[in-house]
């Protein structure tokens, strides 16, 4: 029998891969190997600006090995101080909250009129949210620069937030979540006396916690990241985010190379921490989303 090999096992119970031929562990190995190669072409641009923040501008400039001679964390610690790095850290942190919760709150809402309220002409609004997707985002940059200075909103964080608010890549994603949620609990709760708003803050978001778990990742990233719209509204009005403070580094003549790199670090830090610390959370509610889209 197949199993009879097996029968003097003494290490536990029998893997799956026991079951798979030589050839077949031969073709996993490589593939591996070839993962890892590639895991570390990408990762080597992320380790030597990380080296070379502990670098001093002699060594970056003449030397090409990768490990300093020394490290020592204070030259970022007097760095971080000499640019007043944590001003842009906190403004940053206050978009990507406020941008997380309109993200949430409004584009959910709208979803939840369109998928479960479903008013007249809720189609039509839809076919809009599904055209808006093909229309780039710069391509309206103007326009909303624009609009947001003369409703004088400039210099503010609200236009970011409300901006948030307004994404049809975001609807769409609750709209096709919410198709899915079982009738029963939203009849039961209009049944008891809940209105609109209380069902879809006390039972539709809370049924939706993986699709707005994909949504606050995506929120969080997005405002991290962002540079144009931030770039135009709070350039020198003191509210500047982290990279948009690493795109004004670029125009002064103080600053060198080594210092733009240990602002690189900076900027690089808290995606990082988030990555490794929701990492599971990341991959199993992309995964979940595209599976119920």
């Amino acid at each position: 029998m197949l199993l009879n090999k097996y029968s003097d096992k003494k290490d536990g119970a029998i893997r799956s891969f026991d079951f798979i031929s030589n050839k077949l562990k031969m073709l996993y190995l490589i593939i591996g190997i070839l993962c890892l190669i590639i895991a570390v072409i990408m990762l080597f641009p992320a380790i030597w600006i990380f080296m070379g923040g502990f670098k001093d501008v002699k060594e970056l400039n003449s030397s090409m090995q990768l490990w300093p001679e020394k490290i020592d964390i204070r030259v970022l610690i007097d760095t971080w101080k000499h640019m007043n790095f944590m001003k842009y850290y906190i403004n940053s942190f206050i978009i990507v909250i406020g941008s997380v919760i309109c993200s949430v709150f409004f584009n959910g809402l709208m979803a939840y009129g369109l998928a479960i309220l479903k008013p007249k002409g809720y189609k039509i609004i839809y076919t809009l949210v599904l055209l808006c997707l093909m229309i780039p985002s710069t391509g309206s940059i103007v326009a909303l620069y624009v609009n947001i200075c003369k409703l004088g909103m400039s210099n503010s964080f609200f236009p970011l937030w409300l901006g948030a608010g307004a994404g049809a890549f975001n609807v769409i994603l609750f709209a096709n979540f919410f198709k899915g949620l079982p009738k029963d609990f939203l009849e039961a709760a209009r049944l008891d006396g809940a209105g609109n708003l209380r069902l879809f803050l006390k039972i539709v978001l809370p049924l939706a916690k993986p699709i707005v778990m994909v949504i606050v990742i995506f929120g969080i990233s997005g405002a991290w990241s962002d540079f144009l719209l931030p770039y135009l509204l709070l350039n020198h009005s003191g509210k500047e985010t982290v990279m948009v403070k690493l795109y004004l580094m670029q125009g002064l003549n103080s600053t060198t190379s080594i210092t733009m790199i240990r602002a690189i670090i900076f900027s690089i830090i808290p995606p990082t921490i988030f990555f490794i610390i929701f990492q599971k959370k990341i991959t199993d509610g992309a995964v979940g989303a595209g599976i119920k889209g």
